[in-house]
């Protein structure tokens, strides 16, 4: 008589992992931590991650021997398992891209996210809208140097070249005898209310000090005059017709104009002045033929995160400011390609490895007849740690290599190599 075929039951736990998991089970809500892509009707549902939950049941089913030891693991622990792999590949792929578009982002528009990390209410929709539904984690940003631009306004700014705050123009009276004249008060009475920008006295800045002087005195005193100009009767119309002419040397053309630009910031004005907090005290004092008037410019100084909307362009510092606030969201699993679904069922199997462990570390040993059994709790655990922070790495070290900054070393390093290669190819020969 042939031995019998025994089929030995476990009796430690009633839970066992089954072969494989089913579509059903899958698509049930109760079986994951979040169900961003498993539950209809959600933004990313995909039938193709059900599909893919499932298949990691029988992967893990198999890799962890389940054909030869019971696994004291349900189906939904895998499917939370491979949820949390999907997403942690996309939290660090996010990061990633932060890195590459960051700079070209920076005062864009962000939005709100729901507790799933997507899009959500009329900010999120706003801006699915204005990207023409596309997914902002999935573009590639122009090039915009926003960084460097808003740096460079504020130095524009500050040099009177340029930026984007509005310059304003005021004037006052000139008093006879009176050197110092207080800008900021001057404007504090006599604007208060305009635009509502001097309305709680703000603070600002000038930037240039002028006035007019009388239209007869331009043609005597301002800067057509110079070196040689009538003298050499070689300009506006000033010499008759028996005029000789001087041949001079280029020094003297080049003397003759650094002395008109001299003039124009010398020479032109009998006044010179000097501010101090705003306060304008002018040289010489004012008499009473001193020109009527005096004007200034000026930019009403605000802080760093009030919007300039008087400048008639945006300033955008509500928008995008750091990692944070870039508008990502979870990537689709769709779009989610062969090498990072690799990636998702390893770091799911380590996943799976942990709760495994965990489960069997609540008892060192199971009593068996006539002996106890040692559980792999520790073992277990061990290697999930390991091979989850070996993954994650991984995954970081090989984005690091392609960061739009890298990928130009890389080709410029790359064409360098090549043109030195060339140098020693011989130039072809015609055959005729």
């Amino acid at each position: 008589m042939s031995a019998p075929t025994l089929k030995p039951k476990q009796r430690a736990s009633v839970t066992v992992l089954p072969i494989t998991g089913t579509l059903e089970e899958a698509k049930s809500q109760i079986n994951y931590a979040f169900g961003i892509y498993s539950v209809v009707g959600q933004p990313l549902y995909d039938d193709n991650f059900v599909q893919g939950a499932v298949d990691q049941v029988s992967y893990t089913y198999k890799k962890l021997g389940g054909d030869v030891l019971d696994i004291e693991l349900t189906p939904g622990n895998i499917y939370t398992a491979y949820e949390e792999a999907v997403l942690e590949y996309s939290y660090i792929v996010n990061i990633h891209q932060a890195k590459n578009a960051l700079p070209s982002m920076l005062g864009a528009t962000t939005g709100t996210f729901d507790h799933d990390g997507n899009l959500s209410g009329q900010d999120g929709q706003a801006l699915l809208d204005q990207l023409d539904g596309k997914r902002v984690e999935l573009s590639y940003p122009k090039y915009k140097f926003t960084y460097w631009k808003r740096v460079s306004e504020g130095y524009s700014t500050e040099a009177n070249i340029g930026g984007t705050e509005t310059i304003r123009s005021a004037s006052f009276d000139v008093t006879t005898d009176v050197q110092d004249y207080d800008l900021q008060g001057i404007l504090t009475s006599s604007l208060g209310g305009e635009g509502g920008l001097l309305e709680k006295n703000k603070k600002v800045s000038i930037k240039r000090v002028f006035y007019k002087t009388p239209h007869a005195m331009w043609r005597f005193y301002g800067y057509y005059g110079g070196i040689n100009t009538i003298g050499n009767l070689s300009t506006y119309g000033m010499y008759s017709d028996d005029s000789t002419f001087e041949v001079i040397p280029a020094w003297q053309n080049k003397l003759q104009a650094m002395a008109y630009e001299d003039a124009i910031y010398t020479r032109n004005s009998h006044y010179s002045y000097e501010i101090k907090n705003n306060k304008l005290r002018i040289y010489p004092s004012p008499v009473n033929n001193s020109p009527d008037k005096f004007w200034f410019e000026y930019v009403v100084q605000t802080d760093p995160w009030e919007e300039d909307s008087s400048s008639g362009a945006k300033a955008n510092t509500d928008g995008v400011n750091n990692m944070n606030t870039l508008p990502f969201a979870n990537i689709p699993y769709k779009n989610i390609n062969a090498i990072g679904k690799q990636w998702i069922r390893r770091f799911a199997l380590s996943l799976t490895k942990e709760m495994l462990g965990q489960v069997r570390g609540k008892f060192s040993t199971i009593p068996i007849p006539g002996n106890d059994l040692a559980l792999n709790a520790s073992d277990l655990l061990s290697q999930a740690q390991s091979e989850q922070q070996n993954l994650r790495e991984e995954l970081k070290a090989t984005l690091d290599e392609l960061t739009y900054k890298q990928i130009v070393n890389d080709q410029s390093a790359m064409t360098a190599q090549v043109n030195e290669t060339n140098k020693y190819i011989p130039m072809g020969i015609f055959h005729g």
